[in-house]
């Protein structure tokens, strides 16, 4: 009989967060299906945060379905795969998530294809090395699937002056409406066990535990299940709170440990996987396989057929959505959760690895909030409460409203801010604070790269 660590850590979590509406009980009971392939993919080079891949074949040229399409350029940068066979009609901008033009691959999908993957070079734990696994997670294009989309590889590269002693497989899932992370520690539950020594081996951590919040008490059972005799793995189980997910609140709830100003995970002496993240490594790394696919929750009031899907890498939301069919009164699109995620400007910006979801609104829920009224700050003190980072929103707030960045990033830590929401979600004025943070960010970038 195994004795596991499963317990509730009641009096263990971070400070403030809020408790919203978790509207999870559509899709987290539906089973992960296969979605079907369009007739055309588009594959954005630039999925991941650092450089885009480079293109290794051209307009013209015939892929199979795993192929590598695009190599990496540089150490902060992954491949990138073909989702299907077919064939490269053109290398040009589409519009994406960020409301930016990225170079992307248009695949004409082969109807008659078949779609096996074939075997690549297998790779496994036992005989692997620490930069053999890096480079083959490199190679196989894999990013943080719960949506940031940093190069998996290299937070994994633990630098020489750090030393970590702790694995996170962060299974928490605290965004309203997803349900992949649910569904993939259920039905995947092997996977995440194969991926786990993996990641073992390759940052050298002597344990591993998954966080599961405690409304996926199934979850965690599955997962138990599966853990290996005698494996340095257990699965700890949170109080449900947002933004219990994010990598710092999870550190600090699970370990007491807290990751400095500026400062990464492996300062503290851990690093924090993706539950799906660690499911696609454990799953592809085995075969030689590139990442052309991943699970998805489609859901939301507008949606006819809620669920979870594996859906191609490339397909666009127009096609996700004449798929699973949709009210007439759509009026919004979310890519992501409705707390992190962001509106889609067009139906035509494509799924990528860092996608995690598609919730679509109807007029009777945006409505409310498009035509709300904006109102001064009233100094209540509910963003400060909400804050889990121990921020102060109202005066970042307010310095943004007259342009002061520079006071937001040197006085009052902006970047710390990791855009949860929390402070939007309570503010009774209705102020688009976290909006306001995006854009005093990009402006301080701006200025940073214009002085070379």
């Amino acid at each position: 009989m195994k004795q596991l660590a499963m317990r509730l850590l009641g009096r263990h979590t971070f400070a403030h967060g809020i408790h919203p509406p978790e509207s999870k009980d559509d899709t987290r009971g539906l089973a992960i299906h296969q979605f079907p392939f369009a007739d055309r993919l588009i594959v954005p080079l630039s999925q991941h945060i650092g450089r885009p891949a480079i293109a290794v074949v051209g307009e013209g040229d015939e892929v199979v379905r795993g192929q590598m399409i695009a190599k990496p350029d540089g150490f902060l940068s992954v491949a990138i795969h073909a989702p299907a066979s077919g064939v490269i009609r053109a290398i040009a901008p589409t519009p994406v998530i960020s409301g930016k033009m990225e170079p992307a691959f248009f695949i004409d999908v082969f109807p008659s294809s078949t779609q096996e993957v074939a075997e690549g070079r297998p790779l496994a734990a036992d005989d692997a090395s620490a930069e053999e696994i890096i480079g083959a997670i490199q190679s196989a294009g894999i990013v943080g699937l719960g949506g940031a989309g940093f190069p998996t590889h290299a937070k994994l590269k633990v630098p020489p002056d750090k030393h970590v002693d702790t694995l996170l497989i962060n299974g928490a899932e605290c965004e309203p409406y997803l349900t992949t992370d649910h569904r993939v520690m259920l039905e995947q539950a092997d996977q995440v066990m194969s991926g786990i020594p993996l990641l073992l081996r390759a940052t050298g951590a002597k344990r591993a535990i998954i966080a599961v919040e405690a409304n996926k008490p199934d979850a965690a059972e599955a997962l138990q299940r599966c853990i290996p005799d005698e494996a340095p793995i257990c699965v700890e189980i949170l109080p449900v709170k947002y933004p219990q997910g994010a990598e710092k609140m999870l550190i600090t709830a699970l370990l007491g440990r807290e990751v400095p100003s500026g400062g990464l995970p492996a300062d503290v002496g851990v690093v924090c996987v993706n539950v799906g993240t660690t499911a696609e490594i454990g799953k592809l790394l085995p075969h030689g396989w590139g990442l052309q696919e991943r699970v998805i929750t489609v859901a939301g009031p507008a949606v006819k057929k809620k669920g979870n899907y594996r859906i191609p890498i490339g397909t666009t939301l127009r096609f996700i959505l004449e798929t699973v069919g949709t009210e007439e009164d759509l009026t919004t699109v979310i890519m992501g959760g409705p707390m992190m995620g962001a509106a889609a400007s067009s139906l035509d910006i494509p799924i990528t690895k860092g996608s995690t979801g598609v919730i679509a609104f109807t007029e009777r829920q945006t409505g409310p909030i498009t035509h709300r009224r904006q109102y001064p700050c009233i100094r209540c003190g509910h963003c400060v409460e909400a804050c889990p980072m121990l921020l102060n929103p109202a005066r970042l707030g307010l310095l943004a409203k007259v342009g002061d960045y520079t006071s937001m990033e040197t006085d009052h830590h902006l970047f710390d801010c990791f855009e949860c929401g929390c402070c939007t979600f309570v503010c009774p004025s209705h102020i688009p604070l976290v909006q306001q943070f995006r854009v005093a960010k990009k402006a301080i970038r701006k200025t940073r790269r214009a002085a070379g």
